[in-house]
């Protein structure tokens, strides 16, 4: 079927492949507006008929073919007179979901990026007060982002367009629309792991007001932001409902903790991290990978508990540190301060993940015999090997850390509330030994103080940990 035949049908117009579709410019080109309509008369909503004919193109237009006759009939030009012009929100919303998907093939997404005016004008739209129209927009951003070719030129165009950041702040921190704010997440995310000092800027960049183009349906007034809380809002709310949206700002959030300045913007908020560590604490502790749980679910949620547990062990290092400079510039041994160091649920739910994986371990060596003769088979379970392996050295990491700080009025909580005993304390000895020997050594000889005949057992389990006088 011909590309000439497929838009006339979709429009309702005469077949001539360059010709627009009926009333579609008149609602579009708002400069064909009678001089004598009145700025009150100036069209809000679409009529149904125009609607659904518009959104039959919409439809269509994640087809190639019919992409590439939209960009040869000038539609990104036309979508511009909307977004200047249009009071119609949900005919901007179209106009930028029809570029979103135009954007999907390769050599329209390049036109288009590499068009300056269309570009400041669709970073615009993200201070549109219409959540769809936002919706469309991200989506619209993440398709360019995730093409090598054009992403730099976004890139760019965001680190020079101040504006983007109150947006996206205002939007993360003030938005109760799950599916908008997970591709927000995602544009954020993406735009982080794509260029650190765009990161290193909007770190930094709380401490000021920003000024960008005044957009006429923008907030009025928008706040100093500082990203961190944003983050934390957003995922606050897509927590319960979407289980990937938290994996995408729990990501952004370990990305900040790839730069020193991202550390610091965490532990040196006002609340000294507590907001960040308390998020990261309840899921660890309280939703992900609970007791109740099958050992297989490790593999589901994998990725999310790598971020987590990233990012909490960067906070408790930094704070160690900080802590230990205090000691040394008092000269006296003082206890922690810190509202997390020594926290056992914590240490209870470190190696219980560490359990799981050994189960997960163990079920991988059996599907991979099973397997042995399927190459699709064994690619994927080298990857969630891939991903396990991430996720227990991090986790390692932060236990032998807290480990070696663990005093012996802690050890006993931690005795008393369940989570010591001889076998998970055989399963992080398992897992730390022997690249954390010396922060197993340490806890041990507190163990001693704190229960003798445990520490006996764990000794002749473990040889090699024989603790000298």
């Amino acid at each position: 079927v011909s590309v000439s035949w497929r838009f006339p049908v979709v429009a309702h117009v005469p077949p001539y492949p360059r010709v627009p579709p009926a009333g579609f410019s008149q609602v579009i080109s708002p400069e064909k507006t009678e001089p004598t309509v009145s700025p009150e008369e100036i069209q809000t909503e679409l009529d149904e008929e125009m609607e659904n004919d518009i959104c039959k193109v919409w439809d269509m237009s994640m087809d190639e073919d019919v992409a590439l006759f939209l960009q040869e009939f000038n539609a990104p030009d036309i979508f511009m007179g909307v977004f200047a012009k249009s009071k119609c929100p949900r005919l901007t919303e179209i106009c930028v979901g029809i570029l979103g998907n135009m954007a999907c093939f390769q050599d329209i997404c390049m036109s288009i990026s590499k068009d300056e005016n269309l570009g400041q004008m669709l970073l615009q739209r993200l201070c549109d007060s219409d959540s769809p129209t936002l919706l469309e927009t991200s989506r619209l951003l993440l398709t360019c982002l995730s093409q090598p070719e054009v992403a730099n030129v976004w890139v760019e165009r965001i680190r020079e367009n101040p504006s983007v950041y109150d947006c996206v702040c205002f939007i993360m921190s003030s938005s109760t629309n799950v599916e908008l704010l997970v591709k927000v997440g995602e544009v954020v995310d993406k735009l982080f792991d794509l260029d650190e000092e765009l990161m290193l800027n909007w770190i930094k960049n709380g401490t000021c007001r920003s000024v960008g183009p005044s957009v006429d349906d923008s907030p009025e007034e928008l706040p100093d932001f500082k990203i961190v809380p944003c983050i934390l809002e957003a995922a606050k709310q897509v927590r319960s409902d979407n289980p990937e949206g938290l994996d995408v700002y729990m990501h952004i959030l370990q990305l900040l903790t790839t730069v020193d300045e991202g550390i610091q913007a965490i532990v040196q908020a006002p609340d000294g991290g507590k907001e960040t560590w308390s998020l990261l604490y309840d899921l660890v502790c309280h939703e992900l990978c609970q007791p109740d749980d099958p050992p297989i679910i490790v593999q589901e949620q994998k990725t999310v508990l790598a971020s987590i547990l990233s990012v909490l062990s960067a906070m408790f290092a930094s704070q160690t540190e900080q802590e230990y400079t205090k000691m040394k510039k008092s000269n006296v041994k003082l206890p922690f301060s810190c509202y997390f160091i020594l926290d056992m649920p914590l240490i209870g739910s470190l190696i219980r993940i560490l359990q799981y994986m050994e189960d997960c371990g163990k079920r991988s060596v059996d599907n991979s015999k099973e397997s042995e003769q399927q190459e699709t088979g064994r690619a994927d379970l080298n990857e969630e090997d891939f991903h396990l392996k991430i996720l227990k050295d991090i986790c390692c990491e932060l236990l032998s850390n807290m480990l070696q700080e663990l005093t012996k009025e802690n050890t006993l909580e931690g005795l008393h509330q369940g989570h010591l005993n001889e076998q998970t304390c055989s399963c992080a000895f398992q897992n730390l030994l022997p690249l954390y020997f010396a922060s197993v050594e340490t806890f041990l000889e507190v163990l001693r103080e704190a229960d003798q005949t445990l520490a006996d057992n764990l000794e002749k389990r473990f040889p090699s940990l024989k603790v000298h006088a």
